[in-house]
């Protein structure tokens, strides 16, 4: 288990844990929900696809609301071999109630909130909060990534241009 620190606006520590991803290795099965009584394997539910995974804290803050609006945005050109994936530990009737409010229809919502599996298996857990710290992965058709970004501050955006050129250079 590696525990690294982020910042919370600027000031506050926070302590992730779980097992960062590189460039370079392969993807990491996780399990999430997709609804309060069904789950989504990561990997075998997208199988065959490009894969780019925005993490989210919560999708009830302004920035996590952009970040996903965004990617939905980008969502509908990027073309029917990629799955775009937004990965929160909000509750799946949030995420559902969230979704139909925000209009996004192009990208698939899911919820970390049982085992916060994805955060073990990526490096995303943020302890104190119980909530998943703010990444990107790209993940190619063969399971392998290709994209990283870990945010060092909670609250910034992703660069969001590299990771749908990363996308970009898959297909």
């Amino acid at each position: 288990m590696s525990y690294r620190t982020v910042t919370f606006l600027q000031d506050t520590e926070l302590h992730l844990e779980g097992h960062p991803i590189a460039v370079g290795d392969e993807a990491r099965e996780a399990t999430l929900s997709d609804s309060l009584a069904t789950s989504y394997n990561l990997l075998a539910d997208s199988a065959g696809f490009i894969r780019l995974v925005s993490v989210v804290p919560s999708l009830d803050t302004g920035v996590c609301d952009a970040q996903t609006r965004r990617f939905n945005e980008e969502a509908a050109a990027l073309g029917p071999d990629v799955k775009v994936l937004a990965v929160s530990a909000d509750l799946p009737t949030a995420q559902e109630r969230w979704c139909g409010a925000s209009g996004a229809e192009n990208i698939k919502v899911l919820s970390d909130h049982k085992e916060m599996n994805f955060a073990h298996a990526y490096g995303t857990w943020v302890k104190e909060l119980r909530l998943n710290h703010r990444a990107v992965f790209v993940i190619d058709k063969k399971d392998k990534v290709t994209y990283v970004q870990y945010l060092d501050e909670l609250t910034d955006h992703p660069d969001y241009d590299r990771a749908l050129a990363a996308v970009k250079e898959l297909q």
